[in-house]
């Protein structure tokens, strides 16, 4: 069962993505800032994980920035959630370190699909 992190600090969109991933299988830890995020990652090890680029604390840019950063966590593929849907806003969270981006209201199917690819790409 692919463990994912979900990072965000919105409790209903926490809530839904939450049921659904584990309807579909996904054991799901979540924190609801970029500091518990930060701690999750290192200390959960999880295959993938789902990060709000506006959070509390520590923002999603520089989770992303200080994860990759780190030599225990930088192999974590890392899709970036936002309502930030500018021009140029999917390079930043590419250039910030992570793997895809995704916009939000999340589209499901889309979301699970970029999930699906990141865990095949990932070494065994």
């Amino acid at each position: 069962m692919p463990k994912i992190l979900l990072v965000e600090d919105n409790e209903m969109n926490r809530d839904m993505l939450s049921r659904r991933l584990e309807r579909r299988g996904y054991e799901v830890t979540i924190a609801v800032d970029g500091q518990e995020g930060l701690t999750r990652a290192q200390e959960d090890a999880p295959e993938v994980i789902l990060l709000d680029m506006s959070l509390p604390v520590i923002d999603g840019w520089e989770v992303a920035r200080r994860l990759k950063a780190d030599e225990n966590t930088r192999a974590l593929p890392i899709i970036a959630l936002t309502a930030h849907a500018m021009a140029g806003d999917r390079e930043k969270a590419l250039d910030a370190g992570c793997d895809d981006y995704d916009t939000k209201p999340v589209e499901f199917p889309r979301l699970l699909g970029k999930i699906e690819t990141l865990l095949q790409k990932k070494p065994s």
